[in-house]
């Protein structure tokens, strides 16, 4: 996985990083696993706008991804590792024995034409997903399930990886990419290794145009607003616009919005820096 920086030839290529894409081995995904997404323009089912800065971008399409893993005990090889629109992440393509095919959001170092399984007694390799109780203590983890059978929910995005630290009854402890340690059910599935695609906070856009092939509209810093607009606007000239806050007022930059009492509360360890 490498970046590389392009030559400055145009003002939009001067600062431009790029990802290599080495590992991608095709661009066109598999038919089967593809469905149309429809764009909404940050508009609620009434066209009164309820996301700001969001529209246009390119057209893209849906992977369907199996987070899962659910086939239990049945070989799989890998055929393509590809690009998707819709995550930072790689996804690789799995062919199953009974001729099957899914896609998984693809570790780090995986290799076509390897082979990898899911089940309960399995071997803790790059790729496989097995439940959190079978997994070894140290090993680093990614795409873990929350609630048994839920499907993955932590540690998806490009690069990111959790460490199962140790086992406590029916609970495992697993200290999360935030930092936080936390315990999680041990009937909970979870991928070996770390997500692919680790470079990708490396890159740099370049221009603002990039942005808006990405759907992103220019965003409104709050200091320029008028008063009745946002809290922090209004003042004669290039005022400071008083304590940071969002729009509806409340504080930002170090004050806690998490509940007090949040039942989850009792799962985590230590809170995240």
């Amino acid at each position: 996985m490498s970046v590389r920086k392009l030559k400055p030839i145009t003002p939009g290529q001067r600062f431009r990083i790029v990802n290599n894409f080495e590992e991608i081995t095709t661009n066109k995904p598999e038919k089967s696993l593809v469905v149309g997404i429809k764009k909404s323009g940050g508009r609620n089912n009434t066209g009164k706008m309820t996301m700001r800065y969001t529209g246009g971008g390119h057209k893209k399409k849906y992977r369907i991804i199996d987070f899962k893993r659910n086939k239990f005990d049945m070989e799989a090889t890998v055929k393509t590792v590809e690009y998707d629109p819709n995550r930072t992440a790689f996804i690789a393509l799995l062919e199953y024995a009974d001729g099957e095919k899914r896609y998984i959001i693809a570790p780090n170092g995986i290799k076509v034409d390897q082979k990898i399984v899911s089940g309960e007694n399995v071997d803790p390799s790059i790729g496989n997903a097995m439940k959190l109780k079978n997994i070894p203590l140290g090993t680093v983890i990614s795409c873990i399930e929350m609630k048994p059978g839920q499907g993955a929910i932590l540690a998806r995005s490009a690069g990111s990886s959790a460490q199962l630290t140790s086992k406590d009854g029916k609970y495992a402890i697993i200290k999360l990419p935030s930092g936080e340690s936390r315990m999680i059910l041990t009937e909970c599935m979870a991928m070996i290794g770390s997500v692919s695609n680790s470079d990708h906070q490396l890159t740099v856009s370049g221009k603002a145009g990039r942005s808006r092939w990405l759907g992103k509209r220019p965003r409104t810093r709050a200091v320029v607003m008028n008063p009745v607009d946002h809290p922090m606007g209004g003042g004669e000239g290039r005022a400071s616009g008083g304590h940071p806050r969002s729009r509806n007022g409340k504080p930002a930059k170090g004050y806690k919005t998490r509940k007090k009492n949040k039942t989850s509360n009792r799962y985590i360890i230590s809170k995240r820096k």
